[in-house]
């Protein structure tokens, strides 16, 4: 009898295992392929809003807010420029994308005087492009580039871990980033920790300077080498 249950346990404990192993596999598997639609599907947005780019002209300062306002580069991050669109929800994030917020908090955009411009994007599948924001650091550039002009920020704060509800972070004047006058910042915000939705990681940017783009498209300083 003993050994009867005994034969039971081992069988019930090797399907677990192999349950949880499938599972896991999974997981990876599902990442992994929402990273490649993801990925496949931005390349496509990006290069419509490219070749809109030198068919239009929009008129200077101006953004072509259509299908994309611009380009965001990190080189801390690593992860080549990801497209800005507007909105935060799942259906403009999956696509590969980072979203500037209209709600709850109205983001700024970049050539406004004053305010935040607020960025959200997915950690993991779906592209995953904030995937390496805890590689950001104090004096790290964060670089906008729009049909004109660059815009280039400078990291001065994070925040890596606060609740999801906390929508202070997307504030015009980011209090909790020490800032207490308007100015022209930029927010970086995603989910942590890896593979959850419990909590969000932010990243506090202000601008240092605009380069206006020329007209073979020359990459400012420190998005070269």
């Amino acid at each position: 009898m003993r050994n009867r249950i005994a034969a039971v346990v081992s069988v019930f404990g090797e399907l677990l295992i192999t349950v949880g192993v499938l599972m896991g596999l999974f997981v990876a598997y599902s990442l992994w392929w929402t990273n490649v639609l993801a990925d496949r599907e931005a390349g496509k947005q990006s290069d419509a809003v490219r070749q809109r780019w030198t068919e239009t002209d929009t008129g200077p300062g101006a953004l072509d807010t259509r299908d994309g306002i611009g380009f965001l580069h990190v080189p801390a991050m690593d992860n080549g420029e990801v497209l800005v669109k507007e909105g935060t929800d799942e259906k403009v994030l999956n696509d590969g994308v980072a979203g500037y917020y209209t709600d709850p908090v109205k983001s700024a955009l970049p050539q406004d005087e004053k305010g935040n411009f607020t960025l959200a994007a997915h950690r993991d599948g779906h592209g995953a492009k904030f995937h390496d924001i805890d590689k950001l650091k104090f004096g790290d550039s964060i670089v906008f580039e729009t049909k004109d002009t660059w815009y280039i920020y400078k990291v001065y704060k994070t925040l890596p871990e606060t609740s999801k509800y906390n929508v202070e972070v997307l504030n015009p004047v980011p209090k909790q980033s020490g800032k207490t006058k308007a100015g022209r910042y930029i927010t970086l915000t995603t989910c942590t920790p890896v593979l959850t939705s419990k909590h969000r990681y932010i990243v506090w940017g202000e601008l240092e300077r605009t380069e206006k783009v020329d007209k073979d498209r020359t990459k400012p300083a420190e998005l070269r080498g």
